[in-house]
């Protein structure tokens, strides 16, 4: 069940809705969608390539460089202080990922972020393939430096643990992405497989300790994306990535988390969920424990 959160003032910074951050609805044709959703329905994912234009990768590309250069925003965005599923590397102030960590859900702190979160090209196809009006749910930005580790195969259900049903992602490449800086690689058609409980990834490898095995008779396909391409998957649909072994290349991306709008429960670390409209909302908390039963209540990164 949704709830409206009472009026309050916005924690959103430099948020304001009756200033809102406007971005182009872009014009995507009925007869391009109907085959997007085809394959969508069929392989678990689709590219939408070019959906963000040069000048949009540039203006995420700049706003988190600048927020990186400033040293971070305090509470929000720290280097170093890395929480959860990041464990790993908080240790270790020589690894990549700790001098560049993820910037988690900068839409709850960032005016253009939420504008992105909310973007109206992305939410047509989330429409056509959802079959209903969606909610977001999470907003992540990677900057995926240099000599990075990945991040283990797995299923992002897992962590945002939507009831009914699952999540889907809208992960956007802003940098051309390929097998040397550590492109994704996702398994086709394993949007019908169950969540299952993961094992332990390898350390050297993967940033995160979870691993889902890949099933007898199914295997990963590399999703080699120019920057500006969006893909687009099921939250059920395992999909990882290796190291980037880059030299000199980051791997940048845009990462947003969805879920239809009539969804009763939730990761707890996912609330509030923004209405396309930009309200936030309230929803159940998910503690049954997921796959692995038990404790477990998600996690902030998928």
């Amino acid at each position: 069940m949704l709830l409206e959160t009472p009026e309050k003032e916005s924690a959103v910074k430099g948020y304001s809705s009756n200033e809102p951050f406007v971005l182009s609805e872009g014009n995507i044709d009925e007869a391009s969608l109907a085959q997007a959703a085809e394959a969508f329905h069929r392989d678990g994912y689709f590219i939408a390539r070019g959906l963000f234009s040069p000048e949009e990768v540039e203006d995420l590309n700049g706003l988190f460089m600048k927020m990186h250069a400033d040293g971070g925003v305090p509470g929000f965005y720290e280097p170093g202080k890395l929480p959860g599923v990041d464990s790993r590397i908080s240790s270790d102030k020589m690894d990549p990922l700790a001098q560049w960590p993820r910037v988690m859900h900068p839409h709850r702190f960032n005016a253009k972020a939420r504008a992105y979160l909310l973007h109206p090209k992305v939410r047509v196809f989330l429409e056509k393939f959802m079959g209903g009006e969606p909610v977001a749910t999470q907003t992540m930005y990677y900057f995926k430096p240099p000599g990075a580790r990945g991040q283990a195969m797995h299923q992002d259900n897992f962590y945002l643990l939507v009831q009914p049903g699952t999540c889907m992602a809208a992960w956007t490449a802003l940098d051309d992405c390929d097998a040397e800086n550590g492109g994704l690689m996702v398994v086709p058609n394993s949007h019908n497989n169950d969540l299952v409980c993961p094992d332990v990834a390898d350390a050297a490898l993967s940033y995160a300790p979870h691993r889902v095995p890949i099933p007898q008779g199914q295997k990963p396909v590399p999703a080699e994306m120019k920057a500006g391409d969006t893909l687009f998957f099921n939250g059920n649909v395992i999909h990882g990535s290796g190291p980037n072994r880059s030299k000199t290349r980051f791997r940048r991306s845009w990462i947003c988390h969805y879920a239809k709008g009539d969804l009763a429960k939730i990761s707890k670390y996912y609330t509030p969920v923004v209405s396309m409209d930009g309200r936030d909302l309230m929803v159940e908390f998910e503690t049954g424990g997921g796959p692995c039963g038990g404790t477990w209540e998600g996690a902030a990164g998928a």
